[in-house]
């Protein structure tokens, strides 16, 4: 059933956007930053959103909006100039072709993608459709379904928040659309292209993205996760009041709420290194959380992908499964990669010496089977330095499993 987002709600939103991330997705304090503006004014000609699922949308053509790059560039931004842009330039070529947009969809669970694909539906007076293209935040476009569904991602915006657009347009080498291989070739060429342009100083790091543009048709088959969003505002919903408030707490919420058989792959450690490199688009860092005598080491690209625990001799969680911090004691308990590491590779001081505990879950069946989704994620571990298979958390657990509290 399709219901209304106001300012107030987009704070929940982001948090359980966040925790949903798998430490990407955005940095929290971006998507507030966005959130703070959401007033009905000179920029917004409302203060409400509507969510709709995929099931009720049928009212015309969607579009996936998002912002593109490292997630300490976009903490800057007030208003979501980039994504608004780009959204345009694909409603007004719609429109020449007598098609009309009606929505749009958030890339990825997130704090960020989630924000900003409200305040775009706000802003054009457009409604979200209650899914997204993964259940998770991703580093690359390849990872997302809308890539596996074979949507054709003509056109691509790609906006500076100063306003230059960038049109890209990789031309298929056989029919006007191109065949089934094109179309997975596709998505790999158009993130290759688009990440050096977000490098170049008008862009300063990141950038607007529309692209994916989906008939009522090819909406479900496109988006066969579905509900993350409301997922996401019903998790922040508890953390704000209460019910969700220990590492113990969620594990038992992500169960009874969400059906994800979560498991603490570490309890209680406490935050003790960080780096971080930002380029081409990407924060690329690790995070070191000791706990007993052991040592863990986070390793994402903008989102967790690894973690390796240093007594073992292979990873613990490996992506697509998702992963994600719960800071125990007092203040907030969810934090992406960017929130937990500063600009300057340091750690936030706002954790301190509380307890982080790191929590995982098995990835969306959609991401898990054999294809382009799944071979993009090997692809990205594979330059992290991990060279081999596929093993689902179940079997990398079933080892080392720990209790969380």
């Amino acid at each position: 059933m399709a219901y209304e987002l106001n300012k107030e709600d987009l704070e929940p939103l982001l948090l359980g956007g966040a925790f949903f991330g798998s430490g990407g997705g955005g940095t929290i304090e971006s998507a507030r930053h966005l959130a703070a503006h959401f007033v009905a004014g000179d920029y917004y000609p409302t203060d409400t959103v509507r969510v709709v699922p995929v099931e009720e949308a049928t009212d015309g053509a969607a579009v996936m909006v998002a912002y593109l790059g490292a997630p300490e560039a976009i903490n800057s931004a007030i208003y979501p100039l980039g994504p608004v842009t780009a959204a345009q330039n694909v409603q007004s070529r719609l429109a020449s072709q007598g098609t009309k947009l009606a929505y749009v969809m958030p890339p990825e669970s997130g704090a960020l993608g989630f924000t900003v694909a409200a305040l775009v539906a706000a802003k054009l007076g457009l409604a979200v459709i209650d899914a997204d293209g993964a259940g998770r935040a991703v580093p690359s476009l390849p990872m997302l379904t809308f890539a596996a569904a074979e949507i054709d991602p003509r056109p691509a915006f790609l906006v500076s928040q100063g306003g230059l657009s960038v049109e890209l347009n990789v031309t298929p080498r056989d029919s006007s659309n191109g065949g089934p291989n094109h179309q997975r070739d596709v998505s790999a060429i158009v993130e290759q292209m688009m990440r050096p342009v977000v490098t170049d100083p008008e862009f300063g790091q990141f950038g607007g993205l529309a692209m994916w543009v989906m008939k009522p048709a090819d909406i479900r088959r496109a988006t066969p996760i579905h509900g993350t969003l409301t997922r996401a505002l019903e998790l922040g919903r508890a953390l704000q009041s209460g019910r969700v408030k220990s590492a113990q707490q969620m594990v038992q919420y992500l169960a009874e709420q969400c059906g994800l058989a979560a498991r603490a792959v570490l309890h209680a450690g406490e935050l003790v290194s960080a780096e971080v490199d930002t380029s081409g688009g990407f924060d690329v860092g690790k995070i070191r959380i000791r706990a007993a005598e052991q040592t863990y080491t986070m390793i994402y690209q903008n989102e967790s992908l690894l973690v390796w625990d240093s007594a073992r001799p292979q990873p613990v969680v490996m992506a697509p499964d998702s992963i994600a911090y719960f800071v125990g004691g007092d203040g907030q308990s969810i934090f992406s990669n960017g929130d937990l590491v500063n600009d300057d590779g340091s750690l936030n001081p706002a954790v301190g010496k509380r307890p982080v505990t790191v929590i995982a879950w098995r990835a969306e069946a959609e991401l898990r089977k054999p294809g382009l989704n799944l071979d993009s994620f090997m692809d990205s571990l594979n330059t992290l330095g991990y060279l081999g298979p596929y093993v689902p958390l179940e079997a990398h657990l079933s080892s080392h499993q720990g209790d969380a509290s």
